[in-house]
């Protein structure tokens, strides 16, 4: 079994979706590890522990693909990778169907199999492989780590002999994996913090972190854990009830997310100009569009004196750890998709049949079917393909 891992294109991007010390795991499990020169510099794994961990390193993509039987990567592969994978391959990545077509009408074409991380089921038994949770465990984080560096109070109360500093304030809007990080990340950091969500299950998990939770009487659950869209009434009496508790923080750390859709606005301009100047904003939704109306990925943008941070791919910036994390999650995955020698994807297994995109080219996921425009073939598991004959007793 060849797996290749080629260098990330995405710009910025300084993971690499295998390490070594994962790699060895693969080797000895019956994996051939091929990964391109130079893909995990960014990271700090140069070429030379890839090859003491058993990998061979290839000079180029070209080389890297030529026998490929699984890509490994984090973003998706871009169209010209995607059109150079052997016909019949597999690759595994972060996939957004309608974000990424071109890679999706190229793979279709090599009838490859694609499987994404966007779409591992939230069940128990998937926790070691829900590279979505341990990205977002990386950018909650960052976030903390953010907020402290651009605001220019003291997050901690001080007690000096020039008088007392009260601590920061700071409000964590959305309280998923990334912002539980972001909230014991705040704490640690000596900020008296308050948490909102429009999950109701969110407020224990808020609270055991040392959070105050603020209750807006809005409730949003949705499948699989998480928020549903909100309607446009309920997001302008969010917007409402949220603008005092936003104008009052001395921070503002926000990761609300649909799954599919673009980020929902929490904080109107309107806002963020009443703001204490010197405030901060710290959007880590701003690749989906930000929780912010004023967010621009990538950058700072300074309004009335309050600062907008839109944090643009945040666990890119942490690459070392982030990478380890998500090539664990891929070695378990991986386990999954091959077995006895061979890539042999259990089709019978939720976990794979739920992370399937395309299979062998045909449209396995409703999102990718409506994206491409072509027939939904989900991916049924042999037993129930194949119904029993026979007459039945009675």
């Amino acid at each position: 079994m060849l797996l290749a891992v080629p260098a990330e294109t995405r710009r910025g991007e300084r993971r690499v979706a295998m390490v070594p010390a994962i790699a060895v795991r693969l080797v000895e499990a019956g994996w051939q590890v091929w990964v391109q020169s130079g893909a995990g510099t960014a990271a700090s794994f140069p070429d030379e522990a890839y090859a003491e961990a058993g990998a061979t390193v290839a000079p180029d993509a070209g080389a890297l693909l030529a026998q490929a039987e699984v890509v490994l990567s984090v973003n998706p592969p871009d169209p010209q990778l995607a059109g150079a994978v052997p016909e019949g391959s597999s690759t595994l990545s972060f996939l957004q169907p309608a974000q990424s077509l071109d890679a999706l009408r190229a793979l279709a074409a090599r009838r490859a199999n694609v499987f994404s991380f966007d779409f591992v089921p939230r069940i128990s038994r998937a926790q070691s492989m829900d590279a979505l949770s341990s990205q977002a465990t990386v950018s909650g984080y960052r976030a903390g780590l953010l907020a402290a560096e651009h605001l220019a109070k003291f997050f901690p109360m001080f007690m000096t002999a020039a008088g007392t500093v009260p601590p920061a304030k700071v409000l964590v809007m959305g309280v998923g994996v990334a912002g539980l990080q972001a909230i014991a990340t705040a704490r640690r950091l000596g900020a008296v913090v308050r948490a909102y969500d429009v999950r109701a299950a969110a407020k224990e998990e808020a609270e055991s972190l040392g959070a105050t939770f603020v209750d807006l009487g809005i409730s949003a659950e949705g499948a699989g854990g998480y928020a549903r869209e909100l309607s446009p009434e309920e997001l302008a009496r969010q917007q409402e009830a949220l603008a005092e508790v936003v104008v009052g923080s001395d921070v503002v750390i926000t990761t609300a997310s649909v799954p599919g859709r673009q980020a929902p606005v929490l904080v109107k301009e309107e806002v963020v100009r009443a703001m204490a100047p010197g405030s901060v904003v710290i959007d880590l939704a701003a690749d989906n569009g930000g929780n912010c109306e004023v967010t621009r990925p990538g950058e700072e943008v300074v309004i009335e004196g309050t600062t907008v941070v839109g944090v643009a791919n945040p666990p890119s910036a942490m690459s070392t750890h982030a990478s380890l994390l998500y090539a664990r999650n891929a070695a378990n995955l991986l386990a999954l998709l091959g077995r006895d020698g061979t890539v042999a994807p259990d089709w019978g297994d939720e976990i794979v049949a739920g992370c399937c995109i395309l299979r062998a080219g045909e449209a396995a996921e409703a999102g990718a079917a409506a994206a491409l425009g072509v027939p939904h073939r989900p991916v049924v598991p042999p037993a129930a393909a194949e119904p029993t004959t026979g007459e039945s007793g009675s």
